[in-house]
């Protein structure tokens, strides 16, 4: 399968990503750190040559956008390299971990990245990234950066549809398809979403599946709001402009006719976690 050149496409949104796209479920984190063990390392100040010291626990993330799942390690005092392709992204997230100088943010894909000849990570993780990751490569580098033992775990955030999604979704979806956009139905419930990753790792042969967890949450948005997430979306930001501008319009006649003026959308994650073999 080649690299998807739409994984291009979320630079034009660097700036609106951060604040459109959800935030991934605080027990997703609990939950990743349980299961792998891993914890921040413990500085123990300036080594004898007066440098900053570079022990504990080393975290990898491939695809960090502008820093959305990087935060909340950050803030739990991870040391972490984070690697982005786009320089806007890569741009936005340094601002956003300026507070953190035990992260350093890298403009690379993760292919074209060339790690230190004694680089060694603890968790190799990927949110909302893997796919765009050429599948020849990405599951040996990321063995090649782990002991045995170590753990690579990845997520997404897709959109939903549990047997109460908002109807507003079978409505919007006749404009796509008018449109000749969009998936289509049929829409399968999160239970049964598929989910290839947990397969991936074990065809590699060099990952056991550990760990497989679902989330669904929904948030509530208003027309401006989900057209702001649309835009961080790489078919919608690639899309016609005619045909977006259009799209628009629609998603804001159908909920200018709701009192209050909001739709609910679904989200489901999926943490996969493998164990380095």
């Amino acid at each position: 399968m080649p690299v998807d050149p739409l994984r291009r496409t979320f630079d034009h949104a660097a700036t609106t990503y951060q604040h459109a796209r959800p935030d991934y479920p605080s027990d997703l984190y609990s939950h990743l750190l349980a299961v792998t063990g891993i914890k921040p390392g413990e500085p123990s100040g300036p080594d004898e040559c007066g440098e900053p010291d570079r022990s504990g626990t080393h975290l990898l993330e491939v695809g960090c956008g502008p820093g959305k799942a990087t935060l909340p390690l950050a803030r739990a005092g991870f040391r972490i390299t984070a690697i982005e392709l786009g320089d806007a992204l890569a741009a936005q997230a340094r601002h956003h971990l300026a507070d953190f100088p035990s992260v350093s943010v890298i403009t690379s894909s993760f292919e074209d990245w060339q790690p230190p000849a004694d680089a060694r990570f603890d968790l190799v993780y990927a949110a909302t990234a893997w796919k765009w990751v050429d599948p020849k490569v990405k599951y040996a580098k990321a063995a090649s950066l782990l002991d045995h033992g170590g753990h690579l775990a990845v997520w997404n955030a897709d959109h939903a549809f549990p047997p109460d999604f908002d109807p507003f979704f079978t409505e919007i979806q006749q404009v796509y398809d008018a449109l000749g956009e969009g998936p289509g139905d049929p829409w399968p419930p999160p239970e049964i979403q598929p989910d290839h990753t947990a397969a991936e790792l074990h065809d590699s042969g060099l990952f056991t599946v550990v760990e497989r967890r679902p989330y669904v949450w929904g948030l509530r948005y208003t027309a401006d709001e989900y057209i702001a997430l649309l835009d961080t979306f790489s078919g919608h930001i690639a899309m016609d402009p005619d045909r977006r501008r259009h799209l628009y319009e629609e998603i804001r006649r159908l909920l200018a006719a709701r009192p209050d003026g909001r739709l609910t959308r679904h989200w489901s994650a999926v943490l996969t976690i493998g164990r380095r073999l």
